[in-house]
């Protein structure tokens, strides 16, 4: 049976469902699945790591519960149901088990240790089964939706996102020289940072150096109001542990403030150890990192966060660590937001040796573009540009 506009409806409303758990997922993959019989919607569900049961296990949960029989019913998912025992059973067995008929599936699991092996066991059920073309706009969206889950299940690293507001001539911030406050020099208006507020709550952590805590003393928090599995992780690169006790990021410290340094054995400042127990006093957890060329070595931090399962991480940060990331080559997406206001050749650079934004922006693929009202230029507009410097789909057809 082709694929219908009833079923485009269905799966829209499947990845809707998805969109709105998505930051109830993570470590796992955002799910949502609905249920459909004679055409008319029987179940449906998004999936919750803390509630462990998978999309399609709620939505089969709820069709029983409201008195719907699923015998003969189609299936949309947005992702593959999985074939594997994991934390619960395999929800392509539970599919079988059901009695459903059809399935309309959004995008393959990306993991390769099981890729291909849910749909091949609905098939082989006798269940016909509709995968979308890759190129599809609903499979693009499924798979926009779990960018950091298919990068983290490939390549075992966060999925890193790095995150500026650009004046026009491409720099962060004005000359030291010229500021007056240790608080943020805002470049972009209100609606620029409010949508900038909703890529801190997709994200598992954000990270900043310590140059930018000394400068502008910022909260890292994610102020949206929305609902969320688990804090924001709030991440600071610094060596020396400078941060400040009287510091936003120390007061404001639950549970949710990582500070990574240098090895005591390797530092040659012998107030490191005395300052980690300040700070861990003042309940900032603090690691040592091992160093890469008299720096904190940045694969090693990716492994770090990788431990504690932070698939997704929002690099907010100044010039030095911009640059860090991106010669390293460990930059996976690019979120630019850029004004119409000039900070002149002494301001802050965008990234310090890497090159101009405008460069950057030349080597991007999958990228797409946005404009947002400025309160801070008489009618003003700031521009996002978001896209990819590696593709975490690449190679799954």
């Amino acid at each position: 049976m082709p694929f219908t506009l009833q079923d485009e409806l269905f799966l829209t409303r499947a990845l809707s469902l998805a969109g709105q758990a998505a930051a109830f997922a993570s470590p796992n993959p955002t799910v949502g699945c609905v249920l459909t019989r004679d055409e008319h919607l029987v179940g449906e569900g998004a999936h919750s790591y803390d509630k462990r049961h998978h999309a399609e296990i709620v939505a089969l949960k709820q069709a029983s519960e409201l008195g719907h029989t699923v015998r003969g019913a189609t299936a949309y998912v947005t992702l593959e149901p999985c074939s594997h025992q994991g934390r619960t059973g395999p929800c392509a067995n539970a599919l079988i088990a059901a009695g459903i008929a059809r399935s309309v599936v959004a995008t393959v699991d990306p993991n390769p240790l099981v890729r291909g092996q849910g749909l091949s066991r609905l098939r082989a059920a006798g269940i016909d089964v509709i995968l979308l073309d890759p190129d599809h706009p609903l499979a693009r969206q499924s798979r926009r939706l779990n960018d950091a889950f298919a990068h983290f299940v490939q390549h075992r690293r966060p999925f890193v996102t790095l995150k500026a507001a650009l004046s026009a001539d491409g720099k962060l911030a004005p000359a030291p020289a010229t500021r007056t406050n240790k608080a943020p020099h805002w470049i972009t208006g209100a609606a620029a940072r409010a949508d900038a507020q909703l890529l801190r709550h997709a994200s598992d952590a954000i990270l900043t150096g310590i140059g930018t805590i000394l400068a502008d003393n910022p909260s890292l928090t994610d102020r949206t109001g929305l609902p969320r599995r688990r804090p924001l992780l709030r991440v600071v690169l610094d060596g020396a542990l400078r941060t400040p006790l009287d510091s936003h990021l120390v007061t404001s410290a639950a549970n949710d403030l990582l500070l990574l340094s240098f090895p005591h054995l390797t530092s040659s400042d012998p107030d490191l150890a005395a300052r980690a127990s300040r700070l861990a006093s003042h309940n900032a957890e603090v690691r040592q990192i091992p160093t890469l060329h008299h720096h904190l070595d940045l694969h090693a931090v990716l492994a770090e966060l990788a431990q504690r399962q932070i698939l997704s991480l929002l690099v907010e940060a100044g010039s030095q660590v911009n640059d860090s990331f991106l010669t390293s080559d460990l930059v996976d997406r690019v979120v630019l937001y850029s004004s119409r206001i000039h900070l002149g050749d002494d301001a802050i650079p965008f990234a310090a040796n890497f090159g101009s934004p405008q460069a950057l922006q030349q080597r991007l693929i999958h990228t797409t573009h946005s404009t947002f009202p400025s309160d801070l230029t008489p009618n003003g507009e700031d521009h996002r540009t978001v896209g990819y410097l590696h593709d975490p789909w690449a190679g799954v057809l």
